[in-house]
């Protein structure tokens, strides 16, 4: 799967929560459905903070993205 290390983790989790998230998930198991859930929040985050960035950025009116084309 991955070469980090990992580590145990004991959370109080809302079970039932958990048993949705397995559910809708489709995977088998409450630990990858967890592992899951948090690699997509980590992505969704990510993605909130670059969405921060539009119309933070100087842009070149006179850029012709064709030419660079040819």
């Amino acid at each position: 799967m991955c070469t980090l290390s990992h580590m145990a983790t004991n959370l109080a989790l809302d079970p039932e929560l958990v048993d949705e998230a397995v559910r809708v998930s489709g995977l088998r198991t409450k630990r990858a459905a967890v592992t899951e859930a948090l690699v997509e929040y980590v992505a969704r985050r990510a993605q909130a903070d670059l969405a921060d960035l539009f119309g933070s950025l100087d842009w070149d009116e006179t850029y012709d993205y064709k030419a660079d084309r040819t």
